[in-house]
């Protein structure tokens, strides 16, 4: 079973300025300096403080369910629906991963709104999500570039609470990582904590891909990142 770890750099990132006002529903055309001023200084104190982990495990014995649209990892099914089956029924293997931005960033956040600041607040907030996904892109890429050694590929990530899966099967998915390296908490709603923390699946195999962007096939029409990371990809 092949098992990695990560630990990140948050120059690793390469998170800009540019890059969060747009999650902000901001562009070049009309950035305000305000803006730009609070979210440079969000992303210069979460250089400093955020302690970014990722990990992922291999797993060889899964089995998929065509009728019922699941796939079995190390004999826990899960219930992923038909959009993620679809994308990763021809997997021969799956890495299970979590990714984390730290405690840190989360209680910037929060501590900006207690004291009145709402607008900071949602900025450390916004910067933590980019922060988390930016990690779990890296360690995608890692990943993707260790099976093209052995002549496999790999799929998209999928978490738990898109196109169908219920998020409360993150219990099944922390079962298959026990005592995480990321030191992920699991509430028993299936929240984690730290907050800024993400869990998924990653088909892997000879016959499987990797989609360029997928928001097409996500059903979540109000995430405030639809199309986002599509563009992101192709710049």
């Amino acid at each position: 079973m092949i098992y990695k770890t990560f630990q990140f750099d948050f120059k690793d990132l390469k998170l800009t300025v540019s890059q969060i006002e747009k999650v902000l529903g901001y562009t070049e055309e009309n950035s305000e300096t305000h803006f730009s001023e609070l979210i440079g200084k969000a992303l210069k104190e979460a250089a400093e403080v955020c302690t970014i982990k990722a990990e992922y495990r291999i797993f060889d014995d899964i089995l998929f369910n065509d009728p019922d649209k699941t796939v079995s990892v190390n004999n826990l099914t899960f219930d992923i629906k038909k959009i993620i089956y679809g994308q990763l029924k021809k997997s021969e293997s799956a890495a299970i991963f979590l990714c984390t931005a730290g405690e840190e960033i989360g209680e910037m956040s929060r501590r900006a709104m207690k004291s009145g600041d709402l607008l900071e607040g949602y900025i450390y907030d916004v910067v933590g999500s980019e922060i988390v996904e930016a990690a779990a892109d890296l360690m995608q890429n890692d990943l993707e570039k260790s099976m093209a050694s052995s002549g496999t590929k790999i799929t998209n990530r999928f978490s738990p609470g898109y196109c169908g899966w219920d998020v409360s099967e993150q219990h099944k998915l922390f079962q298959l990582l026990p005592g995480t390296y990321c030191g992920i908490r699991l509430s028993a709603s299936a929240l984690m904590d730290p907050e800024k923390s993400i869990s998924g699946m990653i088909g892997i195999g000879k016959n499987v891909r990797h989609l360029p962007y997928t928001c097409n096939l996500c059903d979540m029409k109000d995430c405030i990142y639809r199309n986002l990371r599509s563009e992101k990809k192709k710049n």
